[in-house]
């Protein structure tokens, strides 16, 4: 009941969102400034239907998660050494935070001069997504209840179980965290590298040539698809995280 009384929020307050949007198109009456949410869906439909929309998805798609997925991994193991290792923990810290600072337009054509457009977004991905979940995993590990630790010792609790059922119960929540906000980073800033390099057949070219060429309503629907991809992303990993945290608990 909780989850539809949300769902219905939400739904209105997009509804009203999407009508404003509509008013001032209309009043704007200019389709090269602002399109109507209609046009914009319309142009979405009819590139659903085209063969080179699929392939720019699962071109962007492929790079951007496989970004996240490299973030995810070594954001995690750069944790754990951080909080074993002090001199790690040094060593990186001054990086991490300039990796948080720096613009991604910055480090983004530097990305584009060492590696190229092609794998461009994959490298932009990784390099949002380390810090984030380098952070809040190691912000779980410093706050791991010291006494739980101790009692798996003193009652001689396997390694694995030890494992599962003391840490991986603790950290699941900083790491969902940290996977919640690194893969909506990633898509955003997967694009603009994208926009910015021009790799063929992306969605980040869409998104250029709508712009010099003026196709307001090509530019809408790429968007869309953007924010569509990135939250079904979100919700199917999530997804995956509350299954493993559920069987987690059950052990």
């Amino acid at each position: 009941m909780h989850r539809l009384k949300k769902f219905g929020t939400t739904a209105a307050a997009a509804l009203f969102w999407i009508v404003v949007w509509y008013i001032i198109a209309l009043k704007l009456d200019s389709n090269i400034i602002l399109v109507t949410p209609i046009e914009a869906a319309k142009r979405l439909f009819k590139l659903v239907r085209l063969g080179d929309f699929w392939r720019s998805v699962l071109f962007s798609a492929a790079r951007v998660l496989l970004g996240f997925a490299l973030g995810l991994v070594i954001g995690t193991l750069l944790a754990v050494a951080s909080k074993k290792l002090r001199l790690v923990r040094a060593l990186f810290s001054p990086l991490i935070s300039a990796m948080k600072s720096i613009p991604v337009a910055s480090f983004t054509i530097l990305a584009l001069i060492w590696i190229g457009s092609k794998n461009l977004s994959v490298l932009v991905s990784f390099l949002i997504c380390v810090p984030i979940v380098c952070g809040n995993m190691l912000e779980g590990l410093d706050n791991l209840d010291p006494k739980l630790t101790e009692m798996s010792h003193i009652f001689r609790i396997s390694p694995w179980k030890r494992f599962v059922g003391v840490y991986l119960s603790q950290l699941l929540p900083y790491f969902r965290s940290a996977a919640r906000l690194g893969i909506g980073l990633c898509w955003k800033s997967g694009i603009a590298a994208e926009v910015i390099g021009i790799p063929n057949h992306s969605i980040g070219e869409k998104l250029y040539q709508s712009k010099v060429y003026l196709e307001t309503a090509d530019l809408f629907a790429w968007t869309a698809v953007v924010i569509l991809l990135s939250f079904i992303c979100e919700k199917l990993f999530i997804l995956l995280l509350n299954i493993l945290q559920k069987r987690v608990e059950r052990m």
